[in-house]
């Protein structure tokens, strides 16, 4: 199973370019085909993990400047390099999704699509109520925020050392933030994006090109 992230730029013509930093950003997560840039002002990624695919996407939708899609399918294996020479219905799937997120309108810009329609609107469902929470916090709570571990006991008093500030200031930024109930959320995101999975693919030689 492969999940393919299309992520577009929303306003490149009035901020430049950032797709190179978007690609930094999600360098640190394990992805079978690391992000890349496609065309433009595009970059794709493929991933075999589903919580991966959640990280990524939060990540992407916490800088309010993407639409970000997610096709969840096969692609043809051996998996090449470079993304552009990937094949397979994960990519179909993942640009018929990018495109339904660039016309959201004041939504959060994110769309899922795959084998089972229903389960993918769960999950893109899901997935954009935790877009709410994440693109609304403030630097900053992000400040906070991103010097959390999830799940770690004890850590807002050394939060508060690194940061200069009380620990109340710091319970007050993870309750404002929602930070608890999105950690809490990211599991059901994940195992209904798993869910999206349907019949493989083809196999490569029944392939039509650009599939």
């Amino acid at each position: 199973m492969h999940f393919v992230l299309t992520i577009n730029q929303r306003d490149s013509r009035d901020v430049g370019d950032l797709v190179p930093d978007l690609i930094r950003t999600l360098r640190h997560l394990p992805a079978a085909v690391p992000f890349q840039r496609t065309v433009g002002d595009e970059a794709q990624g493929v991933l075999t993990d589903a919580a991966t695919a959640v990280d990524a996407a939060l990540t992407a939708v916490r800088e309010r400047r993407w639409h970000v899609g997610i096709g969840v399918g096969e692609l043809a294996v051996p998996l090449p390099a470079d993304i552009r020479d990937a094949r397979g219905f994960g990519l179909v799937y993942s640009r018929s999704a990018v495109e339904r997120a660039q016309r959201s309108g004041d939504r959060i810009p994110l769309a899922v699509e795959g084998p089972d329609a229903e389960l993918a609107g769960e999950a893109e469902a899901v997935l954009r109520l935790l877009g709410l929470i994440v693109a609304a916090r403030t630097g900053a709570e992000w400040k906070v925020l991103d010097l959390m571990t999830p799940g770690a006991r004890g850590q807002q008093k050394f939060v508060a050392q690194e940061l200069g500030i009380t620990a109340q200031a710091v319970s007050k930024a993870v309750v404002r933030s929602h930070w608890t109930e999105e950690w809490a959320t990211r599991p059901a995101a994940a195992r209904l994006l798993g869910l999206v999975y349907g019949p493989a693919s083809l196999p490569p030689a029944a392939l039509p090109y650009g599939v």
